[in-house]
């Protein structure tokens, strides 16, 4: 299937069978590969990547189902260098091993984008369905607090 989508800002053309998950295409095809492959069960989170603003598994997401703008992580900060949430992340040293570290920083920019001042149950909620392997969530809820605070501009 021939298919034309606005990926990070850009019109793609894409030549897979609709059936395929989003997340392959943005990988095999267009390499894009922040977008990380963890369960393909949408258990974990780390193809998450936002549709028209809202975060969604990419795993999950047929290609033909695709309905909006999609963002990826490579995306996230443009026109600028970095996202605030991506600057947080780097100064609190969130990323150990860093696999599900794209996931939770598409989850974590979603958060704010609706919601500028999430208390810490909101973000525990909200951030509940990213796995973190190594277990960083305090760092996480520290990080997200930071660019709460500088989207803000506090």
């Amino acid at each position: 299937m021939s298919d034309t989508l606005t990926v990070n800002g850009a019109t793609v053309s894409v030549d897979s069978p609709g059936e395929t998950p989003l997340l392959w295409v943005l990988r095999d095809e267009l390499n894009l590969t922040g977008t990380k492959y963890g369960c393909g069960t949408a258990a974990c989170g780390a193809c998450t990547v936002h549709v028209d603003g809202e975060p969604v598994l990419s795993c999950q997401l047929a290609l033909a189902d695709v309905r909006g703008d999609v963002t990826t992580i490579e995306g996230l900060g443009r026109p600028a260098a970095l996202h605030a949430v991506q600057e947080a992340w780097i100064r609190h040293q969130v990323a150990q091993c860093g696999y599900c570290q794209s996931g939770q920083i598409m989850q974590a920019a979603a958060l704010l984008a609706g919601n500028p001042a999430p208390s810490d149950a909101e973000i525990d909620d909200w951030m509940a369905g990213i796995l973190c392997r190594c277990g960083t969530y305090n760092r996480i809820r520290a990080a997200i607090h930071q660019a709460a605070d500088a989207l803000r501009g506090s």
